[in-house]
């Protein structure tokens, strides 16, 4: 038996290198299971949102658990990174509540698989490898900052803890503090913050289940009826497959639709890789991400297949985050992950149980280890500052990771050129500045001609 654990552990080590990262298989796998617990939502809320164009609940959600189990899997074994995939949220709205609604749901899949295609092309020609790259180091500080942010808003919000709610004549407002759901996710909060003082290993995954239980007594946690539910959609994996359609991809409309897919993803996705990258130290001193060309190739496959699955954009989840709080720093981490995913299609009854209240705390305390490269940044040089503050500051405010980084390279950009100092400005950031412009007032113009 022995034998075999060495032989096991030796097979690990040599395919995700777990000494030269400093981890550890018992680490990664906790780690792994703490990234699916967080992000275990999306197998609910991604059929959710998609079934309002009429695309089948069951089987988006088996497409969603393959996609982001598959895709996910792809990432350990390409890139060696603890990053987990799956269907985007703010993609899925937009896929569900913009395109769909207009055009329909075989169009929108049509748009999510070109967008796709165009990814994996500019994967082989490294461009945005080279985003990243020309993304200057102190507004990658930033990022991780604003990713921090925003993970910890979404903990904070309705769909989490309920702590912040939309407020009676002002944006935001405190949330009932009697309320269950609150009440859990302060209790979670708390216990989990005294575990990490302790330095106890897998304090936020043992904050989960401590919440979800808990939670049970509050009323919040519902026990499923079944443990284990076959989906019948696991076999034939989804009507969706394959169907799309190609009816409207000469217009201007379409063009607009693949534009916007495009931006918000690649945004996104750099955004995520950098923030969670510069969190776990995986940057090098040049401040680039080894093996993003990987990294960003999966996310492409995995945008192209989920496609022809059946589900929206699949990318790059911000809450990899947690795992890699938890030690998480090699493919094992995503493999576990992704495993989760897969065996969620007979299970998924268990996984379901998991309140927003119980995963909140651990979000709100990932967003604290977030901050922690704010302290890299050099606040003196007000260029530089002014960028990364917008960069922080515009993330969670605009519920969007790509805003962030959009308002914080493009002010970059312009206060560099107005203070003769165009030399620290890239030609990949000049490009993407007026591709920044284009985003803003090119659909507008075009509006305004039809």
């Amino acid at each position: 038996m022995k034998s075999n654990t060495q032989t096991n552990t030796g097979m690990l080590e040599k395919l995700f290198k777990l000494n030269e990262n400093k981890t550890t298989v018992r680490t990664e796998i906790l780690a792994g299971i703490t990234t699916f617990m967080t992000m275990a939502y999306i197998i609910i809320v991604n059929p959710q949102f998609l079934s309002v164009t009429g695309m089948p609940f069951n089987e988006v959600l088996a497409a969603t658990c393959i996609a982001a189990g598959l895709t996910t899997i792809l990432m350990a074994f390409l890139a060696n990174y603890p990053f987990a995939l799956a269907p985007g949220m703010g993609l899925n709205a937009f896929f569900a509540f913009t395109v769909a609604a207009k055009y329909g749901w075989k169009l929108a899949l049509t748009a999510v698989f070109v967008e796709g295609i165009i990814f994996i092309i500019m994967s082989f020609f490294k461009v945005r490898e080279a985003i990243i790259d020309a993304i200057p180091l102190n507004m990658k500080y930033a990022v991780s900052a604003g990713i921090g942010l925003f993970i910890a808003f979404i903990g904070f919000s309705p769909s989490g803890a309920g702590i912040v709610v939309q407020g009676q004549g002002t944006p935001l407002a405190l949330g009932d503090m009697t309320s269950p759901t609150v009440i859990v996710a302060l209790i979670g909060l708390i216990v989990t913050g005294v575990l990490l003082y302790k330095k106890v290993k897998g304090a936020l995954f043992i904050g989960i289940l401590i919440s979800t239980i808990v939670g049970y007594f509050f009323g919040i946690t519902k026990l499923p009826e079944r443990i284990v539910d076959f989906n019948p959609s696991v076999a034939t994996i989804a009507l969706a497959p394959f169907q799309v359609g190609w009816e409207k991809i000469l217009t201007v409309d379409f063009v607009i639709v693949i534009f916007t897919f495009l931006f918000v993803d690649i945004f996104d996705t750099v955004g995520t890789l950098i923030g969670v990258s510069s969190k776990a130290n995986m940057l090098d001193k040049d401040g680039r991400l080894p093996r993003a060309s990987q990294a960003l190739l999966t996310d492409a496959i995995g945008t192209t297949g989920g496609a022809l699955l059946g589900t929206s954009t699949v990318t790059t989840y911000v809450e990899s985050a947690s795992g890699v709080a938890e030690g998480g720093r090699t493919g094992l981490t995503a493999l576990v992950t992704g495993v989760l995913f897969l065996l969620a299609l007979l299970f998924s009854p268990i996984f379901l149980i998991i309140p927003g209240a119980a995963t909140a705390p651990a979000l709100i305390l990932v967003g604290l280890f977030m901050m922690e490269p704010i302290l890299k940044l050099n606040l003196k040089d007000y260029t530089e500052s002014i960028p990364a503050f917008l960069t922080i500051i515009l993330m969670p405010l605009t519920y969007s990771i790509a805003d962030g980084i959009v308002f914080g390279l493009l002010s970059y950009t312009i206060l560099k050129v107005l203070t003769g100092r165009m030399k620290d400005v890239s030609w990949v950031m000049f490009v993407l500045s007026l591709i920044f412009l284009a985003k803003f007032y090119l659909e507008p113009l075009i509006a305004l001609f039809k």
